[in-house]
């Protein structure tokens, strides 16, 4: 008579198939990280082009409105709250110059250009 010995295996994961698994998470992660950076500081570069547009329209409504010529000198006092709500922040933290009239808007921040 033949005894058919079974083995019993036990459930589980060997130590081999989760360090598998972890590596293959590190490594996605690897490649995630530096993209979403880029994806942040993309959406922070079009946020600062529209508060510079923005400040563009106001200036021109402006200086229509008042009968300034192109090389006129223009301050945020002269926009803010009547054609602007409020002062527009830099979202990466830079400050904005309203420039001349005919002259496109700036920001401190090297990239953040109309």
């Amino acid at each position: 008579m033949v005894r058919l010995i079974r083995m019993r295996r036990r459930g589980g994961f060997t130590l081999i198939e989760i360090m598998v698994v972890v590596l293959i998470i590190g490594i996605l992660l690897a490649i995630a990280f530096p993209v979403f950076g880029r994806a942040r500081e993309t959406a922070r570069t079009k946020s600062c082009m529209k508060n510079l547009r923005q400040i563009s329209d106001a200036k021109e409504q402006y200086a229509m409105e008042f009968k300034k010529q192109e090389g006129d000198p223009v301050a945020f006092a002269n926009l803010v709250p009547m054609y602007l709500k409020r002062m527009p922040e830099c979202p990466s933290s830079g400050t904005y110059d309203p420039k001349l009239v005919g002259e496109k808007p700036t920001c401190t921040i090297e990239g953040h250009e109309l």
